[in-house]
């Protein structure tokens, strides 16, 4: 595609990007959108859509998602920090902002609309506290005068604050497992660690009190016999068995057909149904490989802070992805979470295009790395000239 001779930016970003890490990320996109097709006519068609208004607009979420992956994989490592930072700050203060303006759906405050739009701030929140975060550890790890660590807990506690008053026990599960996670990178002792993990399960104690539909989804996962509403992961759990190791085929699942979310928190169910449990592992394998591929990534770095924040966002990735798996499979209560560009929504596909972007341009290898790393790309004995 490129030269190795050359040296524009378009040029030095093609020989320095994971292509494996970026093609894979392209994949589950573009799986994403197959599963669209599957899975959305029939949600759009039981409230009175067009058959084709999610798939449509899940069509344009991707067109926007792509060139904001990209864009943001040929930031440099500075650049990358300041773009997460400027989207820190005002996705915070969108956050808080959601409180006040935001729209109210089934009690709680999420959203707010902007220029006619309705975003999702949390979602955004999370890989620019990623990124931060680390570069705050980092500084702290490297200059121990440097107060990063509270710095880091001080952000998580004005966001975690923000998100409990919405409220989003999800997200706010998701925030703490990422500053827990910089924390321990950073190398805490275990009484810290299981001091956190102590304080981690009084929250959740907490949050079962003061919260009434987060109890009632504990109640009713535990107790599904007690009266409380199981009909969606019921039909969720039905579109998992009748689809068996091939599926019943595009079109065919009658389960999915009765799931309100199929194509959106359920999609995994939905996919199911229709392509059978082979086509799961497969997705399942994939999500596993951008991870580790990732992680190997981050750990080839020289910087410090491009491994913590690289690993981060990673783990950040697969905790979602994983949470919303467990959900499908009724491991654990509802939690509203995404399957990370599968399931529908254009706030949480633009943010995690966002994320892996930054993720991408923190994992780029110079062409003297590759060398010495035996990655593939420079064959010549000649070495690239650093950034």
């Amino acid at each position: 595609m490129f030269s190795r001779a050359e040296k524009t930016p378009l040029a030095e970003w093609w020989w320095s990007v994971d292509r494996e890490l970026l093609g894979a990320l392209i994949l589950l996109l573009t799986c994403g959108m197959v599963l669209s097709f599957a899975a959305s006519p029939p949600v759009a068609e039981r409230i009175g859509l067009s058959q084709w208004h999610f798939v449509i607009r899940h069509a344009i979420f991707c067109l926007l998602a792509v060139p904001v992956l990209l864009a943001t994989s040929l930031l440099n490592h500075r650049q990358a920090r300041i773009a997460a930072l400027v989207t820190l700050v005002i996705s915070v203060l969108l956050l808080w902002a959601t409180l006040r303006f935001g729209s109210e759906v089934k009690g709680a405050r999420r959203w707010i609309s902007l220029a006619g739009q309705s975003i999702q701030p949390s979602e955004f929140v999370k890989p620019a506290f990623a990124v931060i975060g680390a570069w705050l550890v980092s500084e702290y790890m490297v200059h121990r005068n440097v107060p990063g660590r509270i710095m880091a807990t001080g952000i998580m506690f004005a966001i975690v604050a923000a998100l409990l008053l919405q409220p989003d026990i999800g997200q706010t599960a998701l925030v703490l497992a990422t500053w827990a996670i910089l924390l321990f990178i950073s190398g805490i002792s275990w009484w810290i660690i299981f001091g956190l993990a102590g304080a981690a399960a009084g929250l959740l104690v907490g949050a079962y009190f003061f919260f009434p539909h987060f109890s009632r989804r504990i109640d009713t996962f535990i107790n599904p016999e007690g009266g409380g509403n199981t009909y969606q992961i019921d039909r969720a759990l039905q579109s998992l068995l009748e689809g068996g190791w091939f599926g019943r085929g595009p079109g065919e699942s009658i389960a999915k057909k009765l799931i309100p979310d199929a194509h959106a928190d359920y999609v995994f169910s939905a996919a199911a149904g229709e392509f059978g449990i082979l086509f799961c592992m497969v997705l399942v394998g994939l999500i596993a490989f951008i991870v580790i591929r990732a992680m190997l990534g981050a750990q080839r770095q020289a910087s410090l802070f491009a491994r913590l924040a690289a690993s981060t966002l990673a783990v950040q990735f697969a905790m979602q992805s994983g949470i919303n798996l467990a959900v499908n499979l009724n491991l654990i209560p509802p939690k509203g979470m995404t399957l990370p560009f599968v399931s529908y929504g254009g706030t949480s596909m633009i943010a995690v295009a966002f994320g892996m972007g930054l993720m991408l341009a923190l994992t780029r290898t110079k062409p003297e790395e590759r060398m010495a790393t035996g990655l593939p790309g420079y064959r010549s004995a000649v070495v690239a000239p650093a950034e």
